[in-house]
This record gives structure tokens, C-alpha cells and sequence, in this order.
């Protein structure tokens, strides 16, 4: 590994079976983003998520789906249901920690977290299937950073295997209501019914393979992010207490009592905006992101050969000092201020830009409400240390003492 643009952010490599650049620069990870003419988005686990998935497709297609997954859940009116559906889950859900008096969280978290996605992705309820879902989903988001090596025993062969039988699932649901649909309308209104239902520009509608690439693609997508920017809350607020404080005043102040929040509410709440932007951008959910040169491409003087993979590193972006003063302190007040032109990409940028930010900010800014308004809680071990694949967490995934206020 060694410099290639040296001084423009570029660092030439071999990773993945494949010649690669490097982009760590604000300005660089900007070009890579915001070329889609030049760079197309190229995973190499593509197996699991699936090669006709959002998160694959190129051009009209992605931009298709992309639309419908936008106006589904990233949008007022949908949000403002969302907010209203995923929040007898989280009061349950605290309420039952609570009761046990120590839990662990990252693994409780992901727990509501996959039953909420699960009913306002594809309305499945809690029970035997969401489980085994579950579990299938634990595997495929251990493959999909792994080396792509298809050997019995990897994480990548066991990430295929977990896809497959998720597979089983969803068609046998997608057929459950083709044949309901033929004999009445459907009155579902969920993200999987509007992939079964979308259209291209000439009425043809996606294949089951697409639609079933694309559930699975938004539902690792929604599930694991959510579940650890929930797991850094309760961490990094526990270890900042003045943060918590400030946070609670905020949410008391609404004189909820306990009550649910409304999307409106939550978008009103200044402090603990500032709050959620800064849990994202520590938790570094998505530590980069893959292009692939279309062909020879020219960045400041630099050639990009034609295949060559492209690495946006976002990590480094968010943790680097030159971005972020003291980027290892849990700072909310930081953003008073905007951050510097392509420093913050906790969702990307571009055309690509996460379809479900908004969806993703309003979940966590739930949480932390029905958090601080009800609920104390201290961390088993607050020295615990950090591991960072496939994503930065705790190693004991956040153990803490809870109890009501």
C-alpha cells in the first residue's frame, strides 16, 4: 500500500481481488460520490444483497426504486406513521429492560429494531418467523464486509446460506399475497407490497428476484445502522452525563410525560438534533463505500484506470483532527456550526444518498426520548474496549444496569 495522489487524499492498493484507490479526503470522497457517470456502486458481496438490488443498480433502474423507497419512508406523511407505529415496540421494550435490571443492549436493541422494520418493511409480526429472520439477517451482515471467498466455514459462505433461506421466507409471503390480491385488493401499504406493485416506464413490474434483492437489501440496510446508533446512545450519554442532562431538559420540556412524541415534535427538538448528528457521525456505522471506473478517469492530475475499484473511507472522515477538533470527545455543541463541504457522509452523498436518513434520524431520536424521560442507567463496565468489524461497538455490546426514573 502506498501513496498514489499524495496530498490529494489517494492511496493506491490491492483489496478484494482487485487493484484499488483509496479516497480519504473530503474533497476526494466528494468527487468519488458525486461521479455516478464515471463511478458505478459495486459491492463486492454483491452475492448476498443481490446483483438487482438498490444497492447494485445503475441508471433509471436505481433511481426507480430508490423513488419508491424515498416516498415509503424517508418523507412527512410517512414518517409521521412510522413514528406512531414503532413506538409501543420501544415503550414495551424499555419498560421489559427495566424489569430485568441488566441487559445488554446492542443485542435488545436489535431486537426491537428488526420487529419494527419487519412490520413497516414487509408487516410481519413478532413471533416464529421474524425469528428465524432474524438470526438469517445476523449472518448475511457478518458476510457482507467479509472476503468474498465461497469456502465452507467462512463468514461469506455462511452469509450466502443465510440469504438463500431467507429467500424461502420472503417468496413464500410474496406468494401469500398474490393470491390474496387476485381475489380482493390488498389493504397492506408496506415497502414489500410497493416492490411487488412498482412499474417501470413501459407497466412491466420488478421480477420476484428483484423484489426479493431489494427487501433484503433495505432491510440490512435499515436494520443493523439503527440497532448500533441506538447501542452508542445509551453508551456515549451514560459516559456524558452533562449531554444527558441537557437532553432531558429538552424532552421534559415537551410535557409528554411518557407519551408518544410525533415526527413534528421530534424535527422541532434542536438539542437533540444535535445529538443524533453526533451519535452517527461516532458510530460510523458504514465505514466505507465501493465504485468501480466506468473508464479512465482524471482526478487532479491523477489516472484512474478503468476497473480499478474506488474506496470512499468515511470512517477516517468523521475520526480524522483535521475535520473534527478532539474527534474522539462526544460533542453535540459541535454542530452549531455546519460542518466543512464533505466531511460529514455518515449517509453518503450524491445520487446514492441513503434513501432512509431521515427515517434513520427520527428512530434514534425516538428512542432517546422515551430513554431520558423514563429511565436511568450506568454501564457495567465503562472501560470496556472497542472492536471495529463489521462495525465499531463495545465489545460487551453495551452491558448496563437500567431502571425506571
Amino acid at each position: 500500500m502506498f501513496r498514489y495522489g499524495d496530498g490529494e487524499g489517494l492511496l493506491r492498493t490491492y483489496l478484494f481481488g482487485s487493484p484499488t484507490i483509496i479516497a480519504f479526503s473530503p474533497s476526494a470522497a466528494k468527487f468519488v460520490l458525486q461521479s455516478d457517470a464515471k463511478l458505478s456502486s459495486e459491492w463486492p458481496s454483491v452475492e448476498i444483497l443481490g446483483d438487482r438490488s438498490l444497492a447494485a443498480l445503475q441508471g433509471a433502474a436505481h433511481t426507480r426504486i430508490r423513488n419508491l423507497v424515498v416516498k415509503s419512508v424517508n418523507q412527512p406523511d410517512p414518517l409521521r406513521r412510522i413514528a406512531l407505529m414503532v413506538q409501543p415496540r420501544i415503550i414495551s421494550a424499555l419498560h421489559s429492560w427495566s424489569e430485568r435490571g441488566t441487559i445488554q443492549v446492542l443485542k435488545e436493541a436489535k431486537k426491537v429494531t428488526f420487529e419494527n422494520i419487519g412490520k413497516y418493511f414487509a408487516s410481519f409480526e413478532p413471533g416464529p418467523v421474524l425469528d428465524i429472520l432474524d438470526e438469517l439477517f445476523i449472518g448475511m451482515m457478518n458476510g457482507v464486509r467479509a472476503n468474498p471467498n465461497n469456502i465452507p466455514g467462512t463468514a461469506y459462505h455462511y452469509a450466502l446460506q443465510c440469504r438463500k433461506k431467507a429467500n424461502i421466507i420472503f417468496r413464500e409471503e410474496m406468494e401469500k399475497r398474490k393470491k390474496e390480491d387476485n381475489r380482493h385488493a390488498s389493504t397492506r401499504n408496506d415497502l414489500l407490497d410497493g416492490l411487488m406493485r412498482l412499474k417501470d416506464d413501459e407497466g412491466k413490474q420488478l421480477s420476484d428476484m428483484e423484489v426479493l434483492d431489494n427487501i433484503v437489501t433495505l432491510v440490512v440496510a435499515g436494520y443493523e445502522a439503527t440497532a448500533s446508533a441506538i447501542m452508542f446512545a445509551f453508551y456515549l450519554l451514560a459516559k456524558n452525563p452533562h449531554v444527558l442532562q441537557k437532553l432531558r431538559e429538552e424532552h421534559i420540556g415537551l410535557n409528554k410525560n411518557g407519551d408518544f412524541i410525533t415526527s413534528v415534535e421530534a424535527s422541532k427538538l434542536t438539542y437533540t438534533t444535535k445529538v443524533v448528528e453526533e451519535i452517527t457521525r461516532m458510530a460510523n456505522v458504514s465505514p466505507f463505500t465501493f465504485r468501480t471506473a466506468k473508464s479512465d478517469i482524471d482526478y487532479k492530475g491523477y489516472r484512474i484506470p478503468k476497473g480499478w475499484k474506488v474506496i470512499c473511507l468515511l470512517r477516517y472522515l468523521h475520526t480524522n483532527p483535521e475535520n473534527y477538533e478532539n474527534p474522539n470527545c462526544f460533542n453535540p455543541d459541535r454542530w452549531n456550526v455546519a460542518p466543512n463541504p464533505g466531511t460529514y457522509l455518515v449517509f453518503g452523498a450524491g445520487s446514492r444518498i441513503c434513501a432512509g436518513n431521515m427515517l434513520a434520524r427520527l428512530q434514534i431520536s425516538i428512542f432517546l426520548h422515551h430513554m431520558v424521560v423514563g429511565y436511568r442507567w450506568e454501564l457495567i463496565d465503562a472501560e470496556a474496549g472497542m472492536v471495529y468489524l463489521p462495525h465499531p461497538k463495545p465489545v460487551d455490546g453495551v452491558e448496563i444496569s437500567i431502571s425506571k426514573i
